[in-house]
């Protein structure tokens, strides 16, 4: 990002005169230089939903208000729970999970309720100014997700209130029960871990609903303020003598600032060898922190019998994972789920607290908040602040980008603030016992916030849909955002949608509905790896919807190349896939780039023998690398010896690709091809020599001697325990892949990591080598066969995080000595033949 040409599109050519001319006459609005007709476009009226055929309706709470749950936890500490209704069911998956991730959400309840402050003090480091707390607790505020939970709560559906309820009644029972000795040290007898209610839940939900959108933007509302007055809050009256230090540092923010991603394959009757349907799920996610999966099993029988993973918090219902009739998954989508509006300030207000819509004045509001802060002596003061917003959400301003002056303003609009289908769309997800029904689920709902969905049935039959929550603008509003090289360079320059928001017809009131969301339906096959809807199935691209949701025509990632190379050559002699090839494919850790380039690479090293190349004046030896990449087999494997030298030219490689065929958008998943042998690629390949010097690495080690996970012990500091990992990456075009987060991970809790060398690579010289904390977690294979569904799957770094439980590091090691799947226990005969430990929950 470059911030003077932002700064040049933003304020220069969308700051209005003549009623904000320069987007205006692109408008043809009168009196400014054009006299051109303009006509407003609304979207296309939406297609009543088809009603559902009738079923037994789920019971949502016991008749007697009392809660029973059975918990058998089967290998690998894998609970499942069977109840008579969703409250009672819930109240054991509460019960199960608190048992594994107490100290979890305990922190997001913390974060979520504005009360980070309170317990940890204003800053991430006490006294640096930094006032991540303050950002965080006032930020949230702002957002109103606390108030909006409370005030909804009652209304939500009779199922929501019922797996809400017993969810945080299951979690305060773990509470109560558990003597502090037996729960997480990283948080047993804390403060801030409390018994929660719904409302603190539901919080927790909608905030997690803002992870794409407005919840990036919270250290831009903590600074916006009008021109004279000053963003800094104040002590209370009572608290006057207090003095605090916010210095905080905003910048523009990013959609998918943890890099979020997966892969994901629904394959049907045309592309099985039994003719049924299969589902690969590969979510690529942080392995510590806020974004971990936890598998559980949730029955109710006559009504629900399902299994998978889900993240955290969600109350009951699977995420990721498959039932009797229909399995499914996701990955993150490439839509924008929010829209920034440049406000056009009234003149007449010299408080610069009102804008015009349509050309009339529109308010500006204030809202005042406060907050509890812990002053570093175990005692507390109260922080006011002013917060601003308007008719399309809160007011941001980033200091020389989005500056609110006296003539614009900038507000955030969130299309998922709030969303309160979560619940009710996954449920319905699960409960369904066709296509038609896992369908509908869509149709009914807007709960699937940031998410592309493949599914797969016992019939054959897929479906793909990227029905993200994303905003439905006008038809005109779409013309001018990719017409208007005004919007158009401020969206490239920004990273995200600017609009103007002087004139309604820009403005959105609900999600894209599924009528017009990207989707593709057969027998044959969908597939998505972080691209864009556009070649969910490459034989049938989907185009003609709203530009929202990505891009087509566009250059695919590597890994999106890899999942459709592996489609295309992957299937056995009758073109059809097994299972054991889809996992073997998943686990196979092969490398696109490699495949492509390294003949040519070891040509280059060839041509280069033992002479030194000159690196910005140090002569660098590659010998030694191209001798041991010449050994190299090709994947990423625990044994592969040389894996990290062509990981590392690929990381340099990256910056500047010399590639011998450029992109061609009529060969999109074999373009672009070939090395470039020059000058430039000969300079990568001795960059990646420097780092593996820097680091201390030898280039002939394995990657099982380079790359590993180390888990952090309680009180933050490494454990010692460094197990050999084997997994590709995404710069070298990886499938499977991890990778390292070393920066926040969502939560307080105290963890280690590695600092890499650089921003061109992963590798740390105190590892030394790769400390892997992302990446590729519950990893399925889903198969329907005559006898039922048949499951193989991994969640990688294991169901628990407490440390030096039983179920702490089990998956995590069958991992480490061989990436492999373990078997899914779904029927009774295989949860009671691998049962370890049974409870019977009761509220009375």
């Amino acid at each position: 990002m470059k911030t003077k040409k932002l700064k040049k599109i933003i304020r220069t050519k969308l700051s209005y005169s003549c009623i904000a001319a320069a987007c205006l006459a692109v408008l043809g609005v009168s009196g400014c230089g054009d006299d051109r007709n303009y006509e407003v476009a609304q979207p296309t009226p939406p297609v009543a939903p088809e009603t559902p055929a009738e079923k037994a309706q789920i019971p949502a709470f016991d008749e007697n208000g009392v809660l029973t749950a059975d918990i058998r936890w089967t290998t690998y500490g894998v609970p499942h729970v069977k109840a008579d209704n969703l409250e009672s069911m819930a109240y054991g998956v509460g019960y199960a999970f608190a048992k594994d991730n107490l100290c979890i959400l305990a922190d997001q309840i913390v974060k979520y309720n504005s009360e980070r402050a309170k317990y940890f003090g204003p800053d991430l480091v006490l006294g640096s100014g930094g006032s991540e707390h303050l950002i965080n607790d006032f930020g949230f505020l702002t957002l109103g997700i606390r108030e909006l939970a409370e005030e909804n709560l009652p209304r939500l559906s009779a199922n929501s209130r019922a797996m809400f309820s017993g969810y945080t009644k299951g979690y305060n029972k773990y509470l109560a029960d558990t003597p502090l000795e037996d729960q997480d040290p990283a948080c047993a007898g804390q403060p801030w871990v409390q018994e929660i209610d719904s409302v603190d839940l539901l919080t927790y939900s909608l905030g997690v609903a803002l992870l794409p959108g407005a919840a990036n933007f919270l250290d831009t509302m903590f600074i916006a303020a009008p021109p004279g007055k000053d963003y800094l809050p104040t002590p209370d009256a009572v608290d006057s003598t207090t003095k605090l230090n916010v210095t905080p540092k905003v910048s523009l923010p990013e959609k998918n600032p943890q890099d979020m991603g997966s892969n994901g394959w629904g394959l049907g009757s045309d592309k099985t060898t039994n003719g049924m349907g299969m589902v690969l799920a590969n979510p690529h996610f942080p392995h510590t922190g806020n974004l971990r999966f936890w598998q559980f099993h949730a029955i109710i029988p006559e009504h629900l019998n399902v299994t998978g993973s889900s993240l955290m918090g969600l109350p009951g219902a699977v995420n990721i994972g498959f039932n009797e009739d229909v399995a499914w998954t996701h990955t993150f989508s490439t839509a924008e789920h929010f829209v920034v509006y440049q406000l056009t300030l009234d003149e007449g207000d010299e408080s610069n607290l009102t804008h015009t819509v349509d050309g009339q004045p529109v308010t500006i509001f204030e809202k005042d908040m406060q907050i509890e802060v812990a002053d570093g002596t175990g005692s507390t003061f109260k922080l006011n602040k002013t917060a601003y917003y308007t008719n399309y959400g809160p007011m941001i301003e980033v200091p020389g980008n989005f500056d609110w002056d006296g003539t614009n303003a900038y507000a955030i609009k969130d299309a998922n603030l709030p969303n309160f289908d979560v619940v009710d769309h996954w449920l319905a997800m699960n409960m369904a016992s066709s296509m038609e029904e896992f369908k509908q689920a869509f149709k009914d709902y807007d709960g699937v916030i940031f998410n592309n969905t493949m599914a797969s049935s016992k019939e054959g039959e897929v479906f793909y849909i990227d029905d993200s929550t994303v905003p439905f603008l006008t038809e005109t509003a779409i013309e001018e955002m990719t017409t208007n090289p005004l919007l158009v360079g401020a969206k490239a320059a920004a990273g995200f949608t600017v609009l103007p928001g002087h004139l309604s017809v820009f403005d959105f009131e609900r999600p894209v509905p599924y009528e017009n969301a990207p989707k593709y339906e057969g027998n044959d096959y969908v597939q998505n790896s972080n691209d864009s809807f556009w070649l969910t199935n490459l034989e049938s691209p989907i185009e003609g919807v709203s530009p929202l949701y990505g891009e087509t025509g566009n250059q695919q990632s590597l890994r999106s190349r890899m999942a459709q190379k592996f489609l295309r050559e992957g299937a056995g002699s009758d073109n059809t896939f097994a299972p054991e090839e889809v996992e073997s494919l998943l686990l196979s850790n092969r490398s696109y780039l490699a495949e492509d380039v390294l003949s040519s690479v070891l040509q280059l090293c060839e041509n280069q023998g033992s002479t030194p190349v000159d690196v910005e004046g140090e002569m660098v030896d590659i010998s030694a690398a191209c001798a041991a990449l010449s050994t190299w087999d090709g994947t990423m494997n625990r044994n592969s010896v040389a894996g990290h030298v062509f990981r590392e030219f690929a990381f340099k490689f990256d910056n500047d690709p010399q590639w011998e065929v450029p992109f061609n958008p009529a060969e999109p998943v074999t373009t672009p091809s070939g090395l470039l042998q020059n000058e430039t690629t000969l300079n990568q390949f001795a960059q990646a020599v420097q780092v593996l010097n820097a680091a201390g690495v030898a280039p002939d080690a394995t990657l099982g001697e380079v790359q590993f996970v180390e888990r952090s012990l309680p009180d933050g500091s490494p454990s010692g325990n460094k197990l050999p990992w084997a997994g590709a990456h995404n710069i070298e075009g990886g499938f499977n892949v991890f990778n390292i987060v070393p920066e926040n991970n969502g939560t307080l809790l105290p963890r280690h990591t590695y600092a890499p060398l650089n921003s061109d690579t992963i590798m740390s010289a105190e590892a030394p080598g790769y400390h892997i904390n992302y990446g590729s977690s519950w990893m399925v294979v889903i198969n329907f066969t005559e006898n039922g569904p048949q499951g193989r799957g991994i969640l990688t770094y294991s169901q628990s995080r407490v440390y030096g439980s039983e179920h702490f590091l089990d998956q995590t090691e069958l991992y480490s000595e061989m990436p492999q799947l373990r078997p899914i226990l779904f029927t009774e005969a295989e949860i009671e033949e691998n049962k370890i430990n049974q409870l019977t929950l009761s509220s009375e």
